[in-house]
């Protein structure tokens, strides 16, 4: 869609949500100049996520085949 600028100023917020709305960028010629109004991509949601440096990734099932008693210096009393 190209437009000038003066039709940009009369009808703006209808042109920034037509570019919101279908992701086609808009065109303002002025001056004998090109100006481009373009939507980025929304910021996904897993860009957001905060990095574990400690978290466990893999099969849950996979933890009782891991050797614990290297772990730990003596293992625990018997609770009789």
């Amino acid at each position: 869609m190209v437009v000038t600028a003066s039709s940009l100023r009369q009808d703006i917020y209808r042109i920034l949500d037509r570019v919101i709305a279908t992701g086609e960028p808009v065109v303002i010629e002025r001056g004998g100049r090109r100006l481009f109004i373009v939507a980025d991509a929304p910021p996904s949601k897993l860009d957001r996520l905060v990095d574990r440096q400690h978290a466990v990734v893999g099969d849950s099932g996979d933890l009782d085949a891991i050797e614990w008693s290297q772990q730990w210096s003596e293992l625990a009393p018997d609770k009789n």
